[in-house]
């Protein structure tokens, strides 16, 4: 009798102590927590797809800690190398090459797709409260029987045995998922490319420039792309020099070296050759 209080007493105590939220517990869930909902608003909120998928890959980031805390250690690790480092990272970079911006979600490829969108996360929200409001919070199962032949062998165990169909399902909704992005990113050409030719007499009725812009430097000191080509009475060509590093005031100008330059070659030339000075500044 006593051993059997004994047992049912240390099983009482696991039971209370698995049931038992810690301090540092409750700390970790209700700040990381925080931080992945807000990373998750911001991803929807966002107005540029750069910043949404930044907010993305750091509400994985919290999701992979919340596993490795839970003693999940291949699930965090997948989440981190695959999840954020390869997959979230790919499409930051496609995104960033590409150039998308908030004025191509106004576009819609299908009609109503925005309120089936709507009614789609309404119903998996319903679904999530109900499966949330279902579980069972009576019984535990601890991690050492859960992970008793190892964590990748139980995750293994479960996901090709018990959630088979589950796992299956989800594989071809995501091919499924990818091939729609695909074929709604595509982008079909409505009319025929204009040639070389026909550019050209365009720039040519337009009175537009017609030779090609001189390149960066041109009779200056360095020919970097930072630095003006010069004209020939030695003033900066606007031409010569990209807007972009023009509106950062990135610049440098050159003309005054490079007019004190050919003065100081002038006068040089002029004293070997035995001209006068007022040759020289004429």
């Amino acid at each position: 009798m006593s051993t059997l209080a004994a047992s049912a007493g240390s099983l009482a105590t696991f039971t209370s102590a698995a049931s038992t939220t810690s301090t540092g517990e409750a700390v970790q869930f209700w700040v990381l927590g925080t931080v992945a909902v807000i990373g998750a608003l911001c991803t929807i909120l966002m107005k540029k797809a750069v910043h949404s998928a930044l907010s993305l890959a750091g509400t994985m980031i919290v999701l992979a800690v919340f596993y490795l805390a839970n003693g999940a250690y291949f699930l965090g690790v997948v989440q981190i190398i695959v999840y954020t480092g390869a997959i979230m990272m790919l499409f930051l970079f496609v995104v960033m090459l590409v150039g998308v911006t908030a004025a191509d979600s106004l576009k819609e490829t299908l009609k109503g797709q925005r309120w089936l969108a709507a009614l789609c996360g309404l119903g998996f929200g319903v679904l999530l409260i109900a499966g949330i409001g279902n579980a069972s919070l009576d019984s535990f199962t601890g991690l050492g029987q859960a992970n008793a032949g190892g964590n990748v062998e139980g995750l293994a165990a479960l996901l090709f045995t018990k959630y088979v169909f589950a796992f299956e399902i989800t594989g071809a909704l995501l091919i499924t998922a990818s091939v729609g992005a695909m074929l709604l990113t595509h982008r079909e050409r409505t009319e025929r490319a204009k040639t070389q030719r026909e550019m050209a007499e365009e720039r040519v009725r337009a009175g537009t420039q017609l030779p090609p812009l001189p390149a960066p430097g041109v009779y200056a000191r360095h020919n970097a792309v930072d630095i003006a080509g010069l004209l020939p009475d030695g003033t900066p060509s606007e031409l010569t020099v990209n807007k972009t590093l023009k509106d950062r005031g990135q610049i440098r100008d050159v003309s005054n070296e490079a007019i004190a330059d050919l003065k100081a070659l002038e006068r040089r030339s002029a004293e070997r050759l035995g001209r006068d000075e007022e040759e020289v500044n004429s």
